[in-house]
């Protein structure tokens, strides 16, 4: 059960219709805004030094011109 049928004054209303009535944000946007929270945090450092992430500052043509393409390290196997 979602928490917006605990509303009993909304419990019959369809899940946008119940969103609207409650001035609530959709689970898409929050979602999208998580992820961008997230990113922020990536580009300003703002976790811990145990967290590695490295940027390719050598292939601006891939990146449209800008340096801020995360690497994607692989593993090789022996």
């Amino acid at each position: 059960m979602t928490a917006t049928k605990m509303v009993l004054t909304v419990k019959h209303l369809t899940y946008k219709e119940r969103l609207q009535q409650l001035n609530l944000p959709t689970l898409i946007y929050r979602r999208t805004r998580g992820n961008m929270t997230e990113v922020l945090k990536i580009l300003t450092n703002k976790y811990d030094s145990n967290v590695i992430f490295s940027f390719d500052k050598h292939h601006n043509c891939r990146t449209r011109g800008h340096n801020l393409k995360l690497v994607n390290h692989r593993c090789h196997y022996d």
